[in-house]
């Protein structure tokens, strides 16, 4: 309860003071300086030797840091290195914001869906945590959080029904090179690929007949990351080592199962899947990951 009292008081400071912005700090951070296209595919590139890439979903969470905020990435890179899945969704206005869901009620202190607002409407709302714990921040626009990003780190865009002619244009005009776009199809893939020379992207490739389907695009190996799942299969190694022979990174992802355990379980299964070694881990709790055993 004092907690909660406590929180308020600070979120009432705030709002008299115009607001927080949604950089907090000059902590020292664990940078990835992406300054073009070959930057990008090289830190995509497969190597044995490269240590697991622990990926925040959401942007990475902990107490008081929600998801799908610049200050919840940036908390992440004080801690460790890493790289970001974010989730653009569209405004009333056609403002590009971060939120997952299709409505605002579960991460901010308003209700209804992101679409019947403008940009504007919604900055009266503050972001709750993964506890519910209303923290001071606000819903930050794709840009922002892009133009924070710069030389410090990657990210990785979900597709929240955002028209594929707008991620487009959006790469062509702010040439953005540190971006990899999730793709729902191989449709998809090749709409970006052939339109945008400075971005890769992240396909499903998790069995041997996807593999095939993803050869048959022509789409260079050098512009893909593989999303192969929830785990590494043990008996879909053949389509991990060709990846990998094409120098192409396997990415497992958590959220939904492994993040969902409890305590040691839940280090358990990390551990689990580590040893499973993927080259990297998508993870609601990048944090978690200080300490386990990376290096493979």
């Amino acid at each position: 309860m004092i907690r909660t009292y406590r929180k308020l008081a600070v979120i009432a400071l705030v709002f008299m003071l115009g607001g927080l912005p949604q950089i907090v700090s000059a902590q020292k951070l664990h940078t990835v300086n992406i300054k073009n296209l070959k930057q990008l595919q090289r830190y995509f590139k497969y190597s044995a030797k490269k240590p697991i890439i622990i990926s925040g979903h959401r942007g990475g969470m902990m107490p008081d840091y929600p998801e799908n905020s610049i200050a919840s990435c940036e908390k992440t890179l004080s801690l460790m290195p890493s790289f970001f899945e974010i989730d653009p969704r569209l405004t009333k206005d056609s403002i590009l914001v971060l939120m997952h869901d299709a409505s605002i009620d579960r991460t901010t202190t308003g209700k209804g869906k992101v679409s019947d607002y403008t940009y504007a409407e919604l900055q009266q709302f503050y972001l709750k945590d993964r506890d519910g714990n209303i923290t001071p921040y606000k819903i930050p626009t794709l840009i922002e959080m892009l133009d924070w990003g710069k030389n410090k780190t990657v990210f990785n865009l979900d597709n929240k029904q955002v028209p594929w002619e707008m991620y487009s244009k959006l790469l062509k005009e702010h040439k953005y090179p540190n971006i990899i776009l999730s793709v729902r199809s191989l449709e998809e893939a090749l709409f970006y690929y052939k339109r945008n020379d400075n971005v890769m992207l992240c396909v499903k490739i998790s069995n041997m007949d996807e593999y095939r389907e993803f050869e048959k695009t022509g789409i260079p190996w050098n512009r893909i990351m593989a999303y192969v799942g929830l785990a590494m299969d043990p008996q879909q190694q053949e389509v991990y080592d060709l990846l990998h022979k094409h120098k192409v990174m396997c990415m497992s992802s958590v959220p939904s199962t492994i993040d969902k355990l409890k305590g040691e379980q839940r280090k358990e299964g990390y551990l689990k899947e580590i040893a499973n070694k993927p080259d990297i881990i998508e993870t609601d709790y990048p944090s978690l990951f200080l300490g386990l055993p990376l290096k493979k």
